[in-house]
């Protein structure tokens, strides 16, 4: 049904923007998106439910969901996707239709980063309302969204659960060995003299600051001797579990201008890459220049999918941050 607005009473409501950092790879965290069967598990605020969902996962195909209110209505989102990009993004077009009628009408955008160990999942809406009476709607959308993104967390942690079985039901292969290589350099400015810079990069308390995985994850390793021939070890677990590792050799490391070291990360145990890094401090107008060199060997099969170069870029920043608090 096409319904237009009363321009004497519609009123446009802000946009909603929230995102969640999510403890999985971001093909997972899209494919959430992907089936009835998925988002009958998630797609819905706490109280709510999905008793009933048709979903065709391409671009132009149906979007057609039933949200039960605790009071036992049911709202429909009726529409399609407008766009998809695995796993990077994607959009819809929609309509909420109550008592056969369109009440508002909404458009989201779905985007899915690096960062950390994980993945970011934005989302962005925009309304046009229709019938005035739903303007709360799209109020309390922020903590609808929040209760939702809940769910979405458990959904996740499902699939996981069910690729781990998989494997594991698998016939066991030998592990194919292989080796690619990856290297970028970044560089920052900072408003702060070498000297501290140079402390943050070295001094256990400073580093600490902001040398870790973020949101989810928890230290359960942290040993730290900034010097040639001094090493560095960061060891931690994520909530669902994964536990990552940082073990580094100092070759060369001169106060206020330069570190050179060489690091592996693993992975659950597994060792995924071998790295060769410089850190270069240099005085510029206004601060500091820091420059960062990194060359990677990555392991039997591990995909960094640019992964290292954005995390790294994430870890400068903050980096940033602590200087300035």
């Amino acid at each position: 049904m096409a319904v237009t607005a009363d321009p004497s009473t519609s009123r446009t409501p802000a946009p909603l923007e929230i995102s969640r950092l999510f403890p999985a790879p971001r093909e997972m965290v899209f494919k959430a998106w992907s089936s009835a069967e998925h988002l009958q598990r998630w797609f819905s605020p706490e109280g709510c439910s999905v008793p009933e969902a048709e979903i065709e996962f391409r671009a132009g195909g149906v979007f057609s969901l039933c949200m039960r209110l605790p009071d036992g209505r049911d709202h429909w989102c009726k529409g399609h996707f407008t766009e998809i990009a695995p796993p990077d993004f994607l959009a819809l077009s929609l309509r909420i239709v109550a008592d056969g009628e369109a009440k508002f009408a909404v458009e989201t955008r779905v985007t899915f980063t690096l960062e950390a160990a994980g993945t970011r999942m934005a989302v962005r809406q925009d309304y046009e309302i229709f019938d005035p009476a739903f303007y709360s709607a799209t109020e309390g959308a922020t903590e609808g969204w929040r209760t939702t993104l809940d769910k979405l967390e458990d959904e996740i942690e499902r699939i996981k659960d069910s690729a781990t079985c998989d494997s594991r039901s698998a016939p066991e292969v030998p592990v194919e060995r292989s080796v690619v290589h990856g290297s970028f350099t970044l560089k920052r400015v900072y408003d702060a003299a070498p000297g501290l810079v140079f402390r943050s990069l070295s001094d256990p308390a400073a580093k600490a600051r902001w040398f870790s995985g973020g949101e989810g994850y928890t230290v359960v390793e942290r040993a730290m001797d900034v010097r040639s021939g001094g090493r560095e070890r960061l060891g931690g677990r994520w909530a669902n579990g994964t536990t990552t590792l940082f073990d580094a050799y100092y070759f060369d490391v001169v106060p206020n201008t330069r570190l050179v070291y060489a690091y592996e990360m693993h992975l659950n145990g597994r060792k995924i890459s071998v790295s060769l890094a410089t850190m270069q401090i240099k005085a510029v107008a206004g601060g500091t220049e820091l420059t960062v060199t990194e060359q990677g060997s990555f392991l039997d099969g591990y995909d960094d999918a640019g992964s290292r170069e954005h995390g790294t870029g994430l870890l400068l920043d903050r980096i940033g941050a602590s200087l300035r608090d």
